[in-house]
């Protein structure tokens, strides 16, 4: 279940592979350049000109001609996302090559583009990139509105989107214990016409791994673990001995193990089985650490499933029943869990994903049970509640809730990783939480220990859906 906005990495040079990641951004205020007249600039021009028209034959015809091996489908769906591009500035300019800034028309995010081309006629487009930047002098942060201004423009930006049915779900805006704002939209179940409320129950994604941290450094707290153990320590059966001696609770906590991903034709094939923690381990445990433990950040999935397993370790019983006591009872959580796709669940919404121009469920892509990496489900209103929890060190004390939340690895533009945690400063705000999406689902957990502003935002269609909406507001409300 990876988050959207934790993707961070350089975009190569293929058409293809476009994707714009999810993260704060601002606006340049300039009058539109123009393309130089050069065959950089001239076959930019020509894809910015297409893109943004959004007419599939015309612009498959284009990527034909200069990557065969595109996939129309996955542009079409970048395109919905984004929404097209604005050209905001040109930075440098040779005949093969051009660099620049863009803005998506769908958000506040500003991204570096990098084209080349072949230096031989027809100066066939050797790659595109895109970039995510932060916000600069040149590129400023909305401004800052009253509370009461940024919730108006956050009705007005909820109801542009699912009137254009591209958000469907809850909304929950609070400070501190205080609401300032709530609303549930569209349709929880489309083929029965089930309205979504507020206590309706989303599938959360990457979001769980919040909660896996936090029991985690409940056990490091009560000091049945430490974080600078290897992980072998605790699990001594574990099948790669390599990652039982190198990879520590920290590489895992701060996906810098080199543990790797689930998803894939292994899953696919074996999602049916991947009933329990141990099974996964079963899967994927006799693989070694993809790189140097500790030499990088790499979003690992799998390395929060190795977390859960830590966790029945040293706890001696079962994970959901672990979180269950001692994160969602202490938090006041009445309605997160991660209970079976099979088993019935009161007021759990449907999700869709977007195929062939039209939603449809997303059940055969839904592993059979939520784990400690992600797939359970919450309201917004849980995870309200967890962030005052957190904030007010009702599951971790002062010392231990700091090293919690407080970012320890870089993954992107004014943003690091904390344990589980996003650690991110944008336009003078500091926001921890997390983000889940898969398709089908999406959510975001942002709160300011600063303001004591929350944001809960859900989903149940693909991401960028609930991004999207927190975005919009993380950037806009005052700063105190």
């Amino acid at each position: 279940m990876v988050p959207v906005r934790a993707l961070n990495v350089y975009i190569p040079f293929m058409p293809r592979r476009l994707i714009l990641l999810v993260c704060l951004c601002g606006i340049l205020a300039a009058q539109p350049p123009q393309t130089p007249d050069t065959p950089a600039g001239r076959q930019f021009a020509r894809w910015l000109e297409l893109f943004n028209r959004g007419q599939r034959d015309e612009f498959q015809k284009f990527l034909k001609e200069n990557d065969p091996e595109a996939q129309i489908d996955q542009e079409m769906d970048f395109r919905r996302m984004t929404g097209g591009f604005d050209l905001k500035k040109i930075e440098e300019s040779t005949p093969n090559k051009l660099t620049g800034i863009v803005k998506e028309r769908d958000s506040d995010n500003l991204a570096r583009f990098t084209m080349e081309v072949d230096p031989a006629p027809p100066h066939q487009i050797k790659g595109l990139g895109l970039r995510l930047i932060p916000p600069s002098p040149d590129a400023p942060s909305p401004a800052r509105l009253s509370e009461s201004e940024a919730i108006a423009a956050l009705q007005a930006e909820i109801k542009k989107r699912t009137d254009d049915d591209r958000f469907a779900g809850t909304v929950m805006i609070a400070k501190g214990h205080k609401l300032v704002f709530s609303g549930a939209y569209g349709l929880a179940d489309r083929e029965h016409q089930i309205p979504n409320r507020l206590d309706t129950r989303f599938r959360i994604g990457s979001m769980n791994k919040m909660f896996t941290a936090t029991a985690v450094l409940q056990l490091a707290q009560a000091g049945k673990l430490k974080l600078t153990d290897p992980i072998g320590k605790y699990l001594a059966d574990y099948p790669n001995k390599e990652v039982a001696a190198k990879v520590t609770v920290h590489h895992l906590l701060t996906h810098t193990g080199g543990t790797g991903d689930i998803f894939g034709p292994d899953f696919d094939k074996n999602r049916p089985t991947l009933r329990t923690l141990d099974s996964y381990v079963a899967l994927y445990g006799q693989r070694p650490p993809a790189f140097e433990p500790g030499a990088r950040f790499d979003y690992s999935n799998y390395g929060f499933i190795l977390l859960g397993v830590l966790v029945e370790k040293v706890s001696g019983g079962s994970y959901y029943d672990y979180v269950r006591e001692h994160i969602f009872h202490e938090a006041g959580m009445t309605r997160t869990d991660s209970l079976a796709e099979e088993e019935k669940v009161d007021g759990r919404s449907a999700g869709y994903m977007y195929q062939g121009g039209k939603w449809k469920p997303n059940d055969d892509t839904l592993p059979v049970r939520g784990t400690s990496a992600g797939g359970g489900y919450s309201t917004v209103a849980d995870l309200v509640s967890f962030a005052n929890a957190v904030m007010e060190h009702k599951l971790l004390n002062a010392e231990y809730t700091e090293l919690l939340t407080r970012g320890k690895v870089e993954r992107g533009p004014g943003g690091k990783y904390a344990y589980g945690f996003s650690d991110e400063t944008a336009g003078g705000m500091r926001w921890l939480g997390h983000g889940g999406g898969a398709p089908g689902m999406n959510g975001e957990l942002k709160f300011s220990p600063d303001s004591g502003y929350i944001i809960a935002v859900l989903a149940n269609l693909d991401p960028p859906a609930a991004g999207r909406i927190a975005d919009f507001i993380a950037a806009r409300l005052p700063v105190h």
